[in-house]
């Protein structure tokens, strides 16, 4: 009779002399007007805006404590791993070096400690859904509660766009960090010294279901780098182009304009103005359309999509279509001929979520 009690203050003891593993997830977003608006070169002068949506696909991380002072890291996507000491100087040499980047910043906060930490993401970098971003924010998690750091939703997204913009010098916006930092239907303001301000917005269910209901989320086959995309709109920007300046400022009404027809339920009109927005996206640098893109969304146009739209920088990665009710198959029958494969997914009001687990 007494065995089982035994058994059980057995593993009760083994258990209080583990230390428990962390795991964390960030979601991913789909952009829907504003991009290049964060990037600081414009919010600084003249403020962006930005209106995202997170999604049910995430970038995992797991922590496992050691007991030495060797830090191992593993990238599941990029099938790679490393290991060094926590004391070494680090050596940003092209492998792995966000996560290195992430852990040197934790370390000038709290003392270094071995860990391994094992990484993974549900689309590659440079899908256009903002992996990368996500993947840090994902990392600084863990790391924050592994550390027992007090840092807020808003601090571990400015972490991460630190170690990303600042300390290895990736050109890109704010968005993204954001985006998976806070989770949900976001409308967020980026004003002159770096000031974020993060607007959640409350749409109703109804708008939500017939939103997955009707957008359509397609893998154009190919990734990009975004950073040369990116300093090509900068550069265009800086010298004065036209184009590029409207294609920036008309990007910020837009998201206004996005952000009433969700609040009211005007998802005809949303679907157009996505549309738009995809019009003056392409303003910003010839490098963000190809010829794939283009007959990607002319036929989807073609039967029965109101307006789209590439999800990231641009050149490749994830398309996303608002298509009229009773056309999404349509639409995805044909983009599939063209070698687009649907992606099925549904919006998240989850951003950040971290926990830990002592296994008994």
């Amino acid at each position: 009779m007494n065995a089982p009690l035994t058994i059980t203050r057995e593993r009760a003891q083994r258990a209080s002399c583990v230390e428990p593993l962390f795991r964390a997830r960030a979601p991913l977003r789909v952009s829907f007007a504003g991009g290049g608006t964060d990037v600081a070169s414009f919010f600084e002068r003249e403020g962006g805006l930005v209106l995202s949506a997170t999604i049910n696909r995430y970038a995992h991380g797991t922590l496992r404590p050691r007991d030495d002072h060797r830090i191992s890291i593993e990238s599941l996507d990029l099938d790679t791993a490393l290991e060094y000491h926590s004391e070494e100087p680090v050596q940003y040499d092209g492998h792995l070096d966000l996560v290195k980047g992430a852990i040197r910043r934790i370390a000038q906060l709290d003392e270094a400690r071995g860990v391994d930490i094992s990484l993974r993401t549900a689309a590659p970098p440079g899908s256009g859904l903002g992996a990368s971003s996500a993947l840090m924010v994902s990392l600084i998690g863990l790391l924050r509660d592994f550390h027992r750091l007090s840092l807020s939703d808003y601090d571990v997204a400015h972490l991460a766009w630190e170690v990303e913009r600042v300390d290895l010098g990736l050109s890109g916006g704010l968005q993204d960090q954001y985006a998976a930092s806070f989770g949900g239907f976001n409308f967020i303001e980026f004003e002159p010294g770096q000031r974020v301000i993060v607007n959640p917005l409350r749409i109703p269910q109804t708008t939500m279901h017939e939103l997955e209901s009707n957008l359509l989320l397609c893998f154009t086959g190919a990734t990009r780098a975004s950073d040369r995309i990116i300093d090509d709109q900068t550069r265009r920007y800086e010298l004065g182009n036209e184009h590029a300046l409207a294609g920036l400022r008309m990007q910020k009404e837009l998201a206004v304009q996005m952000k009433n027809a969700l609040l009211h339920s005007r998802l005809t009109e949303f679907g157009e103005l996505l549309g738009h927005a995809w019009d003056y996206k392409k303003r910003l640098s010839p490098r963000i359309s190809t010829p794939v893109i283009d007959e990607a969304y002319a036929e989807a146009i073609a039967h029965g999509a109101t307006g789209g739209k590439v999800t990231g920088a641009g050149g490749g990665g994830f398309m996303l279509f608002y298509c009229r009710p009773g056309c999404r198959h349509r639409v995805a029958r044909r983009l599939a001929e063209l070698g687009l494969l649907e992606t099925e997914f549904a919006f998240t009001t989850e951003g950040l979520t971290t926990w830990s687990y002592v296994e008994r």
